[in-house]
């Protein structure tokens, strides 16, 4: 395939070819009106001057006189008025009623059959439009006619004049000369000019191939291409690729993190249930040692078969396989049922549970999926409050959206962390390492790909030592499957 700067200087060469080829016809149609102008003027002029000799000679009595012939009575120039006939230039041709009266030098010079051709063309020429004749000899005659009254009251002379064409070829020959001539001087110089603009225009467009060509895998997407801020579309493709690769580095890193987070978490279960089992194994038969290490057995197989759905469910969740069973779902009764869920995990870590205001509302979406993202904010609440402290619950209708808070006096997150707590694996050892109420660091994720599934969203605010407080806005329906969106 021909590459842009050849394809740049063909389509400006075939343009110019056209605008050419367009500009010739218009230059060749205007040269033949004007030339033929020139052609009818001086014809006019010709007829003009005849008429003009002719009437004068007339008025001395000298122009004509009365000859029989065939017992027909008709007109005839005298000699004197032929000789000053015979002094104008091209066909001059002079008729009465029924018969050619003279004709010039030119016209006598024709041959028989061309003499004919053309006296039969000025029977039907008339004053008022000019008329073409074309000879045997293949040229072609342009006749004007003028009438002049007679000044012997014998009948209207007419005065017909002609002038050969070939001027028009000559300035078809000139059109043609000038194009054929200076075209290709004029094609070659533009197709050289055309070729050394696009290559000035094409260099920008090289580098970033170059560039781009340079960033073969994820180690080299640090890298950006230079661009020039002309503000023009090249600029505004390096700043578009710039950005792609940005969001690119990005992924490849996230990927490469969840890799390795991915493999770390599945390390450590696989790790311990190897040891239990090698502990069950040389444990003697239905002892004490050989259940407990088959129960920590359990637990892990538990944690790591948790860790691999939660996986597979964002998964599943990125590639947009994950449908879910949308029906209206009264969300109270659901709050409820998490807060006592939520009572019986704080009595457990000595941390007090309150339900503060519960609204009844309801949204169009999976109860499943809802339930499990309460109780991911609520659990994760529990989680990261110690023992005296206490978690807040409610549900609110604020302009047509649910509003499921959870608050906690926990021990926070650093303000420069919020940023990244939604993000897969995320982890900060001080707020974290909980001993065996550590998660793998999947909830919060999870947690906001429903929200956002069901149009919500999930918000934050925390401060170390303080605790934090978590939002889900979900859009509620007023009426049946008639969802009202959240207002600002």
């Amino acid at each position: 395939m021909a590459s842009i700067r050849t394809r740049i200087t063909a389509t400006y060469a075939l343009a110019l070819v056209a605008t050419m080829v367009a500009f010739s016809l218009v230059l060749w149609s205007e040269r033949q009106r004007v030339a033929e102008l020139d052609l009818q003027a001086r014809a006019t002029y010709t007829a003009d001057l005849a008429s003009r000799i002719l009437d004068q000679m007339g008025a001395e009595n000298q122009t004509v006189r009365i000859v029989r012939g065939d017992s027909v009575a008709g007109l005839e120039l005298t000699p004197r008025f032929k000789a000053l006939l015979d002094a104008l230039p091209d066909y001059v041709i002079i008729t009465d009623s029924t018969r050619t009266i003279y004709a010039s030098t030119a016209v006598r010079r024709l041959s028989p059959a061309d003499s004919s051709l053309l006296l039969q063309g000025v029977r039907g020429v008339t004053p008022r439009q000019a008329a073409k004749v074309r000879l045997d000899s293949a040229e072609q005659v342009l006749l004007v006619s003028q009438r002049v009254p007679s000044r012997m009251g014998v009948s209207v002379r007419n005065v017909v004049a002609g002038v050969p064409t070939s001027t028009l070829d000559l300035a078809s020959q000139q059109v043609y000369e000038v194009l054929f001539l200076f075209g290709p001087i004029f094609l070659i110089v533009s197709i050289v000019t055309a070729w050394a603009i696009g290559g000035r225009l094409i260099v920008p467009i090289e580098r970033m191939v170059y560039d781009l060509e340079a960033i073969t895998d994820g180690r080299s997407l640090h890298r950006r291409m230079p661009i020039d801020e002309t503000g023009d579309e090249i600029s505004r493709l390096g700043d578009t690729i710039n950005a792609m690769v940005e969001r690119l580095e990005a992924s490849f890193a996230a990927l490469r993190r969840f890799t390795a987070d991915a493999s770390h978490e599945l390390k450590t279960p696989l790790t311990v249930l190897r040891v239990d089992l090698e502990r069950a194994m040389t444990a003697p038969s239905g002892s004490t040692e050989q259940l407990v290490a088959l129960e920590e057995a359990l637990n892990e197989s538990a944690r790591m078969a948790n860790l691999v759905e939660s996986l597979l469910t964002l998964a599943r969740a990125d590639e947009g396989r994950f449908d879910l069973h949308r029906e209206a779902v009264p969300l109270e009764p659901l709050v409820r049922d998490i807060a006592e869920t939520a009572l019986i995990l704080g009595e457990d870590s000595s941390i007090t549970v309150t339900v503060g205001a519960v609204e009844p509302v309801t949204v169009s979406g999976d109860q499943v999926r809802l339930r499990q993202l309460f109780l991911n904010m609520v659990t994760n609440a529990i989680k990261y409050t110690a023992a005296g402290g206490a978690v807040d619950l409610s549900l609110e209708l604020r302009d047509g959206t649910a509003v499921f808070t959870v608050k906690d006096t926990g021990i926070g997150i650093a303000g420069a962390d919020l940023p990244f707590i939604f993000d897969r694996f995320w982890r900060v050892d001080r707020v974290r390492s909980r001993g065996d109420r550590a998660g793998v660091g999947l909830g919060l994720a999870i947690s906001q790909w429903i929200a956002h599934a069901h149009g919500g969203s999930i918000s934050v605010s925390s401060r170390m030592g303080r605790g934090s407080t978590f939002a889900v806005t979900i859009p509620a329906i007023v009426a049946d499957d008639a969802p009202v969106a959240a207002r600002d």
